[in-house]
């Protein structure tokens, strides 16, 4: 376990990323985006630029869609780290038909290896319904796999509906 990883998690558009920024910046802490999206259309681009505005300055935006761990190699115990979102991250390496449990061994060694505190967003897909076709149902079952990992190493786990945090593990 990592004490010092928060795993937020929450359905789409519950405001987990919103809720993620604050306790990051109540670290007092410098702060690090680590940006998991990648544009591949004008919509995209406009939601990433959309993201780095509300932000704000004073955050350090490092850009890994496939290894995130990279971006952890060099930090120092005294950063605070949002790595934003584990969902995209997953999407990405899928896309890339990399091995996702592969691929997910390699992002939670770096996170324990990463002296920085830690705060990574997911997003929760097992309530919906069952998939319609073979890719997605894939996604869903990997991406379900990853969240388990990730609640297992984290010493924190905060599921955000509605803008609200919900705490399942650990303290605030």
């Amino acid at each position: 376990m990592t004490h010092d990883l928060t795993l937020v998690i929450g359905g789409a558009a519950s405001g987990k990323s919103a809720w993620a920024e604050d306790f990051v910046e109540s670290f007092g802490l410098p702060k690090v985006y680590v940006a998991t999206a990648q544009a591949f259309d004008a919509e995209m681009t406009a939601k990433i630029s959309a993201h780095k505005s509300l932000r704000g300055p004073g955050w350090e935006t490092r850009e890994t869609p496939l290894i995130p761990g990279d971006a952890l190699t060099d930090l120092p115990a005294d950063r605070a780290v949002l790595i934003d979102c584990a969902t995209m991250w997953l999407s990405n390496v899928m896309l890339a038909e990399a091995d996702p449990a592969h691929a997910t061994d390699d992002l939670l060694s770096a996170l324990g290896a990463c002296p920085a505190r830690i705060v990574i967003v997911t997003n929760e897909v097992g309530q919906g319904i069952v998939p319609d076709n073979a890719l997605a149902r894939r996604f869903r079952e990997a991406q379900g796999r990853l969240n388990i990992r990730l609640a297992a190493q984290a010493g924190r786990v905060v599921q955000v509906v509605a803008g609200l945090p919900n705490l399942l593990k650990g303290a605030l």
